[in-house]
């Protein structure tokens, strides 16, 4: 089936413009606007219900959080943003042929599998979704949102319980084993399969209290549980630990959350038993270690004398680094606002999208 090209691609647009307004009035818990937000008060109610209740589903998925996730994506929404960033793909607006893409989301952060659902709408196929147990009901309530305000785009937008079924093309993020198999039982098909990945940060002494206030959202959002999240910084020969410590201070009452708190004693146990150096402050344990992957509640540093060093080393070990703080590189506070052109793994997933579709391409 070919799609009618460019006026059903500004359609989308729109309607995803219009639900980034709707997800900022969640994300800063705003009462029901009204009509003119495009949604009854009886849909906007659901959807905030769904926002309070996901933490009964997966304890990491706070209120606090899930609205925090929101306005991330309603920035990324904004019709600026989008439209710088669908502006580099001319394609959009040619006739192509409808594909159905299945989606295999991951579940460490809320909505995470949203960015592939907006690319294959965006393109105008059809998404056959597979969510992860851990999705605690946000993605079908989403979807259902989105129902509210273009019921036509949110038909393509099919969630599927067990095996994903027929598909065209796939988009699966896992771990570096189910990558693996992702990357077997899909091997017939096109396909983006995602690994575990990790964000780092690399300082070099001459940043603000501000600046590195700001690296504790990188650190310490959705309790580091991101591939986006920093779990690993390099720092300068004397750069003063307690720096950091004093910075993320207000991230403090973190330590409240039981299931952060599990981990915490968790990981200080095991490493005071083998005797391994650490430095805590109470809601943080920060280890010398060269891994990158640092577990939940602890923060890896390595100190560098030479800084070109380090930055060839992170060149060398990009498939294991999704994003890289400090500057030079992404600022501080913003590694997990990517922009909607920031695609993760760095693979393009709209141009691969795109050029499923083009008239007369076989899959």
């Amino acid at each position: 089936m070919l799609e009618p090209a460019a006026s059903a691609h500004a359609i989308r647009s729109e309607v995803f413009s219009q639900l980034g307004r709707a997800l900022a009035s969640f994300a800063s818990k705003a009462p029901w606007p009204g009509h003119s937000i495009g949604l009854t008060e009886a849909e906007y109610a659901a959807f905030d219900a769904a926002i309070e209740a996901a933490h009964v589903r997966n304890a990491w998925f706070t209120a606090a959080e899930v609205r925090h996730a929101l306005g991330a994506l309603a920035a990324m929404l904004t019709p600026a943003d989008m439209g710088e960033w669908l502006g580099a793909y001319p394609a959009l607006g040619a006739e192509r042929h409808m594909r159905t893409v299945g989606i295999i989301t991951a579940g460490n952060i809320p909505f995470v599998g949203f960015h592939d659902l907006l690319c294959v709408l965006l393109c105008g196929h059809s998404a056959r979704v597979k969510l992860s147990s851990d999705d605690a009901g946000l993605t079908p309530a989403l979807i259902t949102l989105l129902a509210g305000l273009d019921p036509e785009l949110a038909r393509h937008a099919g969630l599927v319980a067990g095996k994903l079924g027929p598909v065209d093309a796939v988009i699966a993020t896992g771990s570096n084993n189910t990558a693996r198999y992702f990357a077997h039982y899909f091997g017939h098909v096109p396909r983006i399969i995602r690994k575990s990945r990790n964000g780092v940060a690399v300082l070099d002494g001459t940043e603000t209290m501000d600046e590195l206030a700001a690296l504790g959202q990188d650190v310490f959002r959705y309790y580091g549980l991101g591939c986006r999240n920093v779990g690993k910084v390099f720092l300068p020969m004397d750069f003063d630990l307690d720096r950091l410590f004093g910075a993320f201070f207000p991230w403090a009452d973190i330590i409240r959350h039981h299931k952060y708190a599990n981990n915490y004693e968790y990981n200080r146990a095991v490493w005071m038993l083998d005797r391994v150096p650490i430095t805590e402050n109470g809601f943080l344990l920060m280890k010398e270690d060269n891994a990158l992957a640092s577990p939940v509640a602890a923060l890896y540093y390595e100190r560098y004398a030479d800084r070109v060093a380090v930055e060839a080393r992170l060149t060398e070990q990009r498939e294991q680094v999704q994003c890289i703080v400090g500057h030079g590189h992404l600022p501080f506070g913003t590694a997990q606002q990517p922009g909607p052109g920031e695609y993760a793994d760095g693979v393009d997933t709209m141009e691969f999208l795109l050029a499923l579709g083009y008239q007369g391409t076989k899959v």
